[in-house]
């Protein structure tokens, strides 16, 4: 069994009228158990501009399975943004080093997970973090 933990701070001298210190940690578990997740997809790549790049093509063998993303945008200009898509609905943007951490269901094809390199290429890092596949019996 794999143990991966996900953790998370949030903290800001400024943001409000006091101090902010947020901090969660998570360890990542197979759906309904206690056994760790033990697939891991993952790429470093460069997103070329004018085209959606589908990072995760989701299939009904994912459905009801404890699947984790995390996608980075390792660009270093301000400017520059990638958006994150699923089910041709774009979920926000990733500026230079923003990053995201989401579950995705992935039982369809329809809930593909792509990304578009907006002004220039981006070269991002995205894992997909998961059960495994699941086997049909023939």
């Amino acid at each position: 069994m794999a143990t991966t933990n996900a953790t998370i701070t949030l903290a800001s001298s400024d943001l409000l009228s006091n101090a902010l210190s947020l901090s969660a940690t998570k360890t990542l578990y197979k759906a309904g158990t206690t056994t760790g997740l033990d697939g891991l997809h993952y790429e470093r790549l460069e997103v070329p501009t004018g085209d959606v790049y589908d990072l995760i093509d989701a299939t009904a063998l994912g459905a009801n399975k404890a699947n984790k993303v995390y996608v980075i945008n390792k660009n270093t200009d301000p400017t520059r943004y990638i958006e994150v898509i699923i089910k041709d609905i774009i979920i926000g943007r990733l500026y230079a080093g923003d990053w995201m951490f989401i579950p995705l269901e992935a039982a369809a094809a329809t809930q593909d997970v792509g990304v578009e390199a907006i002004g220039a290429a981006q070269e991002i890092e995205f894992a997909l973090i998961h059960e495994g596949k699941t086997l049909v019996a023939s």
